[in-house]
């Protein structure tokens, strides 16, 4: 599912960075996950898209990074709402539960999305930082 999603978002007129991986072994989804959270924390992306074959280990991985807020979504509510409650910057699909399509509807309703300026909402994002600290 990789490809197509880059392909999509850079038909969509985003920039983006493929962290790997570059063939068809298996690797370790924390090490991708690194890269990609890197590439965040770092400023060079303000958002990043993880995809394994269920995206469970990819979100596990990047909510581990102080910084990160991870989210796996494969609807697109949760794709939107993410984004504008939780201030999510990271979101991980997986490839074997959803296909092309729908990762297409899930990435614009993520994209499109923006954190509310709601109080309520900053509030709790600002709670989530205060648990990284411990």
């Amino acid at each position: 599912m990789k490809e197509p999603v880059i392909k999509l978002l850079r038909s969509w007129g985003h920039p983006v960075k493929d962290c790997g991986t570059f063939s068809a072994d298996p690797v370790d989804f924390p090490d991708i996950a690194g890269q990609v959270t890197g590439e965040i924390l770092a400023g060079r992306a303000d958002r990043g898209i993880m995809v394994c074959g269920t995206g469970v280990g990819a979100c596990i991985a990047g909510n581990k990074v102080r910084g990160i807020r991870a989210a796996l979504c494969h609807d697109t509510f949760c794709a939107h709402q993410c984004v504008e409650h939780d201030d999510v910057n990271l979101l991980c699909m997986g490839a074997w539960i959803i296909g092309i399509k729908l990762a297409e509807e899930i990435l614009k309703a993520y994209l499109n999305a923006e954190f509310s300026t709601s109080e309520e909402f900053r509030r709790r994002v600002r709670k989530l930082q205060e648990m990284e600290k411990k």
